[in-house]
């Protein structure tokens, strides 16, 4: 099961992957983004790719 992490050293809170996510596995909670529903993640990786900081991995 993939396994969805922000790193939040990186992470600007641009929200890019809450926009990309095809599975709504990411949200935001007061400003910040959050790994809302991981149970969702499909392993597509679309939010690795258009996070401009590199913040988002998802593991296998």
């Amino acid at each position: 099961m993939p396994k969805p992490t922000i790193d939040y050293s990186k992470c600007d809170n641009c929200g890019k992957c809450v926009e990309i996510c095809p599975m709504s596995v990411y949200g935001k909670e007061g400003g910040k983004v959050i790994v809302k529903n991981p149970e969702k993640c499909l392993g597509c990786r679309a939010c690795e790719v258009q996070c401009p900081n590199e913040a988002i991995k998802v593991s296998d």
